[in-house]
């Protein structure tokens, strides 16, 4: 095996070597900063905002028109991105649509799901993002159940990673759903969906997935996997923009159950506007839409998912798992200070790397001001997303220098006494 060249040289030569270097000149990072944060927001592309721009115009030239005359109409947007969705998340058109944010599609689906079942236990899992608990825990309590039995928590071994045997030994013929996310927003493991899923067909349980820190960098096969449902958002790897809309998915198996969270926008669009006192459900996935579409924080995904579909989603993959094994060898090579915390696996991780040590949060900041852009998840992780879509070998490079330098210079010790943030 070659030996493992760190020099930034050798990072020039691979990003000109990379074949989606000239993905990044679509988007526009901040000004002389190096943005390993497109995990939690990302970052201003060209596409999204001409999309944006396009829905605005259509406002100020077709007022309510642009409903049914714009181009696309407005009023189809959610069923129309869905079908878009579909592709990116391994589903059929109709069981993709976009819609609400993710914790409201939690709520709504984890609902309706309950609802559908024999039994009455959710598991979910210890390293979880703590909103999709409080959304549990609150549908739990909405039926009668108490969430101190109800809501199954499975442990980790490591305080990393979830293995699929623990979950596997939560489930029981009383467990309802089980819902993991795909990825674990701290450490960045990459769940097994389809595994997870016959675990829970095993027991007669529904099997729901969180894919905020999966949609748009790992593809999935979620009809294929017979998933039973899933939520996401659209501002991270999908660069839609602050306050995106998110998305959802829900077998066809599963089109003739009632949403639990009914709103007009779900309702039969052939009947909508006539105004029943009564719920009559889309007979598709578009049924879950609650509210009136919001039109620009719907319309930048249209730009975002020419993206997408330009590159491929499997080539993004490709190219984000090389970005992730690079900037694991080089903290392997450069800081012998820090321990990486995601799995090193490809099958086994997402697209961001949990850079730890016991004072990540001063790391962070540290590094922040000095233009490089990570973020903190207490107690000890500097979580570094080099997005495929605009991050390149040099930036990864110049990312694991500037915490070398950091380091070296004690410079996160001038942090040690500010409040720690999770930005």
């Amino acid at each position: 095996m070659d030996e493992f060249d760190a020099s930034q040289s050798a990072a020039r030569m691979r990003d000109a070597e990379s074949s989606l270097t000239g993905l990044r000149e679509r988007f526009s990072t901040p000004a002389d900063a190096v943005y390993m944060d497109g995990n939690s927001l990302g970052v201003h592309g060209e596409d999204a905002a001409a999309a944006l721009e396009r829905a605005v115009e259509q406002w100020r030239e077709l007022g309510i028109e642009a409903w049914t005359a714009a181009d696309p109409p407005w009023f189809d947007y959610g069923e129309r991105l869905g079908d878009r969705l579909a592709d990116v998340v391994g589903a059929k058109p109709a069981e993709c649509v976009a819609a609400n944010s993710t914790t409201v599609n939690i709520h709504t689906l984890v609902g309706t799901f309950l609802d559908a079942a024999d039994g009455e236990r959710v598991v979910v899992n210890e390293l979880d993002f703590p909103t999709d608990h409080y959304a549990i825990r609150a549908q739990l309590r909405a039926r009668g159940i108490d969430p101190a039995e109800g809501l199954v928590v499975v442990e980790s071994e490591d305080g990393h990673t979830i293995e699929t045997d623990a979950i596997a030994a939560a489930v029981d013929d009383d467990t309802a759903v089980v819902f993991m996310p795909s990825v674990l927003y701290r450490s960045g493991q990459l769940f097994d969906l389809e595994a997870i899923t016959e675990i829970a067909h095993e027991h007669d349980a529904f099997a729901g997935f969180d894919l905020a820190h999966s949609v748009g960098v790992v593809p999935h096969d979620l009809h294929f996997d017979e998933v039973d449902f899933a939520v996401w958002c659209s501002y991270k790897y999908l660069n839609a923009g602050p306050g995106a809309i998110g998305g959802l998915y829900v077998h066809e198996n599963h089109f003739d159950l009632d949403p639990a969270l009914p709103g007009w926008w779900g309702h039969d669009s052939a009947t909508q506007f006539e105004l029943r006192p009564e719920f009559t459900p889309a007979a598709d996935a578009s049924a879950y839409q609650i509210g009136t579409v919001p039109v620009f924080s719907a319309a930048p995904l249209f730009g975002t998912l020419d993206v997408v579909e330009a590159a491929g989603i499997d080539e993004l993959r490709r190219h984000s798992v090389a970005l992730t094994r690079y900037l694991i060898s080089l903290v392997d090579e450069r800081l012998p200070e820090c321990t990486v915390g995601t799995p090193r696996e490809a099958e086994r991780r997402g697209g961001h790397v949990a850079i730890e040590h016991p004072e990540a949060g001063a790391l962070s900041r540290a590094l922040r001001d000095r233009g490089v852009v990570v973020d903190y998840r207490p107690p000890d992780v500097v979580r570094v997303a080099p997005s495929p879509y605009y991050v390149g070998y040099e930036d990864v490079w110049r990312a694991v220098e500037g915490l070398r330098v950091v380091l070296d210079e004690d410079a996160h010790l001038d942090y040690a006494d500010e409040s720690e943030s999770v930005t």
